[in-house]
């Protein structure tokens, strides 16, 4: 697999870890974010100083154009991608669906899905042996809560990540025979910022390896699905929850 690797929501959480990663295995990468230039300015120094090349550039995936505005200056400046990480994605404050109004739905599905689905759209017309593409991979980084449900907490992000896992299949097999593969990855409860306060120590006794998981932990499993020893597999969503 030749080209960079573009990792979007990659300024902090699982994003920067999966950037460091790939770096460290000299893997030129290109991250997006939404806001947090400070945050997107250390990872991508960071990635630079494991001897790569790496870029950032602020995108707003709700934005009509934004994607088509980042792979037409992809395209311009930085040549074929190899790879996508589709990770962008929010979560609203805990609380039952009773609770919620229109705007927080249309929040979590425009960013965690239509933004996904256009990314990955954008990234498969690119790199599709029928488009003149030399192939490539795409992740989706979806959540355990997809199975799980988010009862009581977030039951729209979870709605949101099941989305996720069926484009991995779709897409997945859509792409198969143009040189594409197209895998997901399932995180369970991982010690990032998207979690309230308290919530990690409150749920790490339900985990059967008795902790949260780490955002470099759940890199390494996006970097395997990147590499060649995951040439065989495609379509499919691995979880990585602890046992959760």
């Amino acid at each position: 697999m030749t080209g960079p690797v573009l990792i979007t929501g990659g300024s902090r959480g699982i994003g920067a870890a999966t950037a460091r990663r790939l770096a460290a295995d000299g893997r030129d990468v290109v991250i997006t974010y939404a806001s947090r230039a400070a945050d997107a300015d250390q990872v991508i120094t960071d990635c630079r100083a494991a001897g790569v090349t790496a870029h950032a550039r602020q995108v707003e995936l709700t934005r009509p154009g934004a994607v088509d505005e980042l792979f037409g200056w992809l395209d311009a400046e930085v040549g074929p991608i190899g790879a996508l990480v589709n990770n962008a994605g929010v979560v609203s404050p805990g609380a039952p669906v009773a609770d919620y109004d229109s705007e927080r739905v249309r929040r979590v599905m425009e960013i965690n899905v239509v933004g996904a689905f256009a990314m990955a759209t954008a990234a498969a017309r690119r790199m599709a042996h029928d488009h003149g593409g030399a192939g490539g991979v795409i992740v989706n980084v979806s959540s355990r809560a997809a199975v799980r449900g988010g009862a009581f907490e977030y039951v729209d992000y979870a709605a949101s990540k099941a989305a996720i896992d069926a484009l991995t299949t779709g897409l997945g097999l859509e792409l198969a025979r143009q040189g594409v593969r197209v895998a997901g990855v399932r995180p369970g409860v991982i010690d990032t910022e998207i979690h309230a306060p308290g919530r990690l120590e409150r749920v790490a006794p339900e985990i059967p390896l008795g902790r949260a998981g780490t955002a470099e932990e759940i890199a390494a499993a996006i970097a395997w699905l990147l590499s060649d020893d995951a040439s065989y597999v495609t379509g499919t969503t691995i979880d990585v929850g602890g046992g959760r």
